[in-house]
């Protein structure tokens, strides 16, 4: 089976006061989704999240990292932000593969500073939407899923309150719900 490396982005912003994702309408597929593609030669997973979401949402985003082990002060690399979840998902043929193939796709979290400042023009229709709002949406249903986790634990994120325990045990509680 073909794989190709993927990044994809859960986006979420502080609009009027409450938590939102941000998610783009992909042309083909009909959908709602998070922003993300391919990485391309000479991008690391990190790079191609980044690029993703500017050209399809027209914004930037801080990547989040999630909860686990820090790095030691005075490492001598540099460390890329790690993904939250590393995926494997089947495709259909697209502009990149011709053929069924696999995405492992890396999926981080992401903030935009302010949700309305747009630095270039989005390749997608993209909108904010709450929690109460997914249901409604045209959207996969494993995006659904981990998207619903998520919002237990942005605010966390948000305030950079990076309390492990809390998170991964909001996490774990809404993912398996």
């Amino acid at each position: 089976m073909i794989k190709h490396f993927t990044s994809s982005v859960f986006v979420f912003g502080l609009v009027g006061g409450m938590w939102k994702l941000g998610v783009i309408e992909h042309p083909r597929l009909r959908r709602w989704m998070i922003a993300g593609g391919h990485v391309e030669p000479g991008e690391s997973q990190v790079d191609a999240a980044l690029r993703e979401v500017e050209e399809e949402t027209g914004r930037q985003v801080r990547l989040v990292r999630p909860p686990g082990p820090a790095v030691p002060p005075k490492f001598p690399r540099t460390v890329l932000t790690m993904p939250w979840w590393i995926t494997e998902q089947p495709v259909p043929p697209d502009a990149h593969c011709g053929d069924r193939h696999v995405h492992v796709d890396h999926q981080y979290v992401g903030l935009v500073a302010d949700p309305d400042e747009v630095t270039r023009k989005p390749e997608h229709l993209f909108r904010w939407a709450g929690l109460e709002e997914l249901d409604g949406l045209a959207m996969f249903a494993d995006t659904r899923l981990l998207v619903g986790g998520l919002f237990a634990v942005v605010p966390m994120l948000g305030a950079g309150d990076l309390d492990a325990v809390s998170m991964l045990t909001s996490l774990a509680g809404d993912v398996q719900s």
